[in-house]
């Protein structure tokens, strides 16, 4: 078994809030506390980043805004997705938060995109700067909130556990495998669907379905073997306390109509 005193030897983490003017960039609260990052009208805030072109780049309208939803679509790919993988980051970095996102997988996938990718998207946490990705870079380094979408015949839990260079740590153990399994229920057909997680800097992560509790883990660190990791390691620090936020297009068309965030009070050590 591989424990995890490697982690004695790194740094603390620093307590991060979130980045920009004010402390929440610009954003209001509603009653409740939590903050829309989708006005709804428009991608104020938001900016796209698709794998081949230069960040801010989106010609064929990978992401949109029709009905008040934001939408992920391909119908003007010319019936080829070409590894054309896309994010759209928000232009803030987040430390410690619930976030709420309400989501439906719609239509067929795009023709080419990879079959792996049938009903998956995701959320992207902890991840890098937009401005660092390599042009052709097909994701950012970061922890993915895995969104699947039933498949008719297979069980697929949604709220899923991706790690596109980063590993985390479960009971005491360094996990290195790309994807891990929740334990939600299977959503099939173009149903609404809402999620939320929790985050507590380099500490623990937990992802929610209906209101229960379906993973959680803890140590959001970056993989040393990883290539586009390894040149953002700083100082020999691995640990993640903070990062942007994006809303992935992996070749399937889905909608989002509700993506907001409740900040956190952030201790002083921001490892908890």
């Amino acid at each position: 078994m591989r424990r995890l005193v490697l982690l004695l030897a790194l740094l603390p983490a620093a307590c991060v809030a979130p980045r920009g003017a004010g402390s929440a960039g610009g954003l209001e609260p509603g009653p409740d506390g939590w903050i829309p990052l989708f006005n709804g009208r428009d991608l104020t805030g938001w900016t796209p980043k698709i794998a081949g072109l230069p960040l801010g780049e989106d010609p064929l309208a990978t992401f949109r805004v029709e009905d008040g939803l934001l939408k992920v679509r391909y119908d003007r790919y010319a019936g080829d997705f070409a590894g054309r993988f896309g994010h759209l980051f928000h232009d803030r970095e987040w430390s410690h938060y619930r976030m709420r996102v309400e989501y439906r997988f719609v239509g067929d996938q795009a023709p080419g995109a990879p079959g792996w990718a049938f009903r998956n998207s995701g959320v992207m946490i902890h991840g890098q700067p937009a401005a660092t990705l390599r042009l052709d870079q097909p994701f950012p380094v970061s922890i993915e909130v895995q969104l699947l979408g039933g498949d008719g015949e297979h069980p697929r839990p949604t709220a899923n556990l991706c790690t596109p260079g980063t590993n985390v740590v479960m009971d005491g153990e360094l996990v290195t495998r790309h994807c891990t399994d929740s334990t939600s229920p299977t959503f099939s057909g173009d149903q609404w669907v809402t999620i939320e997680f929790e985050v507590h800097g380099a500490g623990r992560i937990r992802h929610f379905v209906g209101g229960r509790e379906v993973l959680s883990y803890e140590q959001p660190q970056l993989d040393p073997n990883d290539p586009d990791a390894r040149s953002l390691i700083r100082d020999g620090r691995l640990l993640l306390d903070h990062g942007t936020i994006s809303l992935q297009a992996e070749g399937h068309p889905l909608d989002f109509r509700r993506v907001e965030i409740l900040p956190l009070d952030c201790p002083t050590d921001c490892r908890g």
